[in-house]
């Protein structure tokens, strides 16, 4: 990333000589991951006034916290109407209302005097690639008159007037929703986590855990650590001391770039001021530091190094903005998330005083701050409404076979994805040249006067007689020779 958009203090950074566990402590709670969950739930506990002790194997947001593009909105990975087929239509209410809390915890946090820098910008646009104005009337009224969340409709000709590409048609605009320079953000929720209170402690991997009895034990390679309550966030990372945990999660890593200053013509193409996603999850993209893009769109469920993506970035910005030409990608950086099977994060209890919050995969950052929320609240007050995550029960993600079974599933997402845009796109260029056939004919038929003729002013038409009785009950018709006679 570009200093400009990820500017952060050297003792923010990581540069400062990193705090190690090194002695033997005693907490209320220990958090084990200082990506955004942990950070969340130790900065909430924290500032309720519980001792809390945060552990990181390597250093403050150094995977997909701190390497992703800052947008807040409300809702999950799973589409809402699935979500509703799941629980019932009561309890995914709440849950909405739960991730719009998420978001309004990190907006409370993202201000200028909490986190200097951070950059708060509002608007989402969630944008279509094929013509759903159905669906997107239906979701509309949904969010609206049932969920509480304030949503705009948006005509593919109002999408296009705010994105010059014919590959988007219908969009969801979210006022409400926000993006904040990511990474600044994960650092001075660190910031804020360490006034409130919370120890946080780099370079210190957890060797063993020890969760029977009411104090739970924690070994890492210098010192222990004892607490009543431990809380894994550690994502996929886990690692051996909850190796099963980490199984139940799919390992993706997803990718994006920024490009060199573009200059004024990148605001004639893109003249939307906020985060722009797709339907499909396939892109992601905002404008940064005036005049440059930065793009997320290709993943895999293999890692690898953020610069072979380069090209990929650059080729499907050309795909969906041709009217840029070949930008420049001038840095890439990316992460790996835990997606779960049933598209859900995991909230909640495992066993007393053992806790769990990962597979924010695809969740977005409102999640872990919802996360960071209910898990902090539930030890120190009591807030039982974890239990809405129940249902979603921790599933073994196939291991290796579910890793390719993931690539293929996500190849074939986005082919068809691809396809079924292509075929919208061809749709709607064959309904603008029969409009534009038939407005052809009509004009040559006008000037050759074949059109429908047209009674000269002053002379009515005349109109047809009506039926008679007898012919309106079917009868015969009279012939011509009787009709002269009479």
């Amino acid at each position: 990333m570009n200093e400009t958009f990820t500017s952060v203090s050297q003792e923010e950074a990581g540069f400062r000589e990193r705090a190690r566990l090194s002695f033997e402590l005693d907490a209320d709670i220990c958090v084990i991951g200082a990506g955004l969950a942990g950070l969340s739930i130790a900065l909430e506990a924290a500032r309720l006034g519980a001792s809390v002790a945060l552990l990181e194997g390597r250093h403050i947001g150094w995977n997909a916290s701190g390497n992703q593009l800052g947008t807040v909105m409300p809702g999950f990975a799973l589409p809402l109407t699935e979500l509703i087929e799941r629980i019932g239509f009561e309890d995914a209410r709440e849950l909405w209302a739960l991730s719009k809390e998420g978001a309004e915890f990190v907006r409370a946090n993202a201000t200028e005097e909490n986190m200097p820098g951070i950059g708060p910008s509002n608007g989402v646009l969630e944008v279509s690639n094929v013509d759903a104005g159905d669906r997107l009337i239906s979701r509309l009224q949904m969010l609206t008159e049932y969920f509480d969340t304030e949503v705009e409709g948006w005509q593919a000709d109002r999408v296009r007037e705010v994105l010059k590409t014919d590959h988007y048609f219908h969009g969801v605009y979210y006022p409400r929703a926000f993006q904040v320079d990511g990474r600044k953000y994960v650092h001075g929720l660190a910031a804020l986590a360490r006034r409130a209170g919370a120890r946080i402690f780099e370079d210190t991997p957890v060797v063993s855990i020890d969760h029977s009895g009411i104090r739970k034990r924690i070994v890492t390679p210098s010192a222990r650590l004892r607490a009543t309550h431990i809380v894994l966030a550690g994502n996929i990372h886990l690692g051996a001391p909850l190796k099963r945990l980490s199984e139940t999660l799919l390992p993706v890593w997803r990718y994006a770039g920024i490009t060199a200053p573009l200059g004024e013509r990148v605001h004639e193409i893109i003249a939307f001021k906020g985060s722009v996603m797709d339907s499909d999850g396939v892109d992601h993209f905002r404008l940064v530091d005036g005049d440059r893009l930065m793009w997320e769109s290709p993943e895999t469920t293999w890692a690898a190094r953020p610069q072979r993506f380069a090209g990929a970035i650059r080729r499907r910005i050309r795909t969906i903005f041709p009217g840029l030409g070949n930008v420049e990608i001038t840095d890439t950086f990316g992460g790996a998330t835990g997606q779960t099977v049933h598209g859900m994060p995991q909230i909640g209890q495992l066993r007393k005083g053992l806790w769990v919050a990962s597979g924010f995969g695809r969740q977005g950052m409102n999640t872990s701050a919802m996360a960071g929320q209910l898990i902090a609240r539930s030890i120190l007050w009591g807030d039982e409404r974890w239990r809405l995550f129940s249902p979603f029960e921790l599933v073994w993600a196939g291991g290796t076979t579910g890793r390719v079974a993931g690539q293929m599933v996500g190849i074939w997402g986005r082919a068809s994805s691809a396809a079924a845009g292509s075929l919208a796109r061809y749709r709607e260029r064959a309904r603008v040249k029969e409009g534009e056939r038939e407005a052809r004919l009509a004009e040559a038929n006008r000037a050759a006067g074949t059109g429908p003729r047209r009674p000269p002013p002053g002379v009515r038409p005349r109109l047809a007689r009506p039926p008679t009785p007898q012919a309106a009950e079917g009868a015969e018709p009279a012939s011509h020779d009787q009709g002269v006679s009479q």
